[in-house]
């Protein structure tokens, strides 16, 4: 463990050199704009999602408009995103449980961003880093891929992965280390071609030095 805290601070140390202020590249200016495009974000890029947000904030700015729509309705202003008919689904019940059990607002804790139809560990912890400024620490592919390979964690889950890179890193860096290590899976450490010869972080890789063993 301390072995692999050490390791975690050398390559954050080199990542917020390069990136002290990270953010994510989700547009949003409310917590709800965000719940809406995290939620979107699932199996799409950002990119797509901002296109797509960027009408769809203008016509339904909180929940009490997109809950007034039908998943049939919604569908039709989000269909060029991935799995547009089960997002409609989750975001227009979304939309009502926020109304009726939190006076519309999004709330800031774990268990009941949990309880809101479509959201997993991955979205909540988004909202609560993003929107809140709570310590939290997202795993999505890119992350569960980046901290595997380089060997900030070894774990065959996302779960088993945030318990060890939350362990590993300390708590105030969870919300940066998360846009980091996503950033790092997005421009450099591609899934099927990683581009070690432009990576920083290549000193300091299993997956880099692994591969020159071969």
């Amino acid at each position: 463990m301390k072995r692999r805290r050490e390791k975690a601070k050398r390559i954050l140390a080199i990542l917020q050199e390069q990136n002290p202020h990270p953010v994510t590249e989700l547009n949003f200016e409310t917590p709800w704009q965000l719940f809406v495009a995290t939620v979107l974000s699932a199996q799409s890029t950002d990119k797509q999602v901002n296109r797509v947000t960027a009408l769809l904030f203008d016509k339904y700015p909180c929940p009490a408009q997109l809950a007034a729509l039908t998943p049939e309705e919604l569908a039709e202003e989000i269909k060029s995103i991935g799995l547009f008919r089960s997002k409609s689904k989750h975001l227009v019940a979304s939309a009502k449980a926020l109304l009726e059990r939190h006076g519309g607002e999004v709330p800031s804790d774990l268990t009941s961003l949990l309880a809101l139809p479509g959201v997993g560990q991955k979205t909540a912890n988004v909202i609560l880093a993003s929107a809140f400024g709570i310590p939290a620490l997202a795993v999505d592919t890119h992350v569960f891929r980046v901290a595997n390979r380089i060997g900030l964690a070894q774990a065959k889950t996302p779960a088993a992965t945030e318990k060890q890179l939350t362990s590993t890193i300390i708590r105030e860096l969870w919300a940066d280390a998360h846009h980091w290590l996503i950033l790092h899976g997005r421009y450099i450490c591609h899934a099927r071609k990683p581009h070690c010869s432009q990576c920083s972080l290549s000193e300091h890789c299993d997956y880099f030095h692994g591969q020159r063993k071969k």
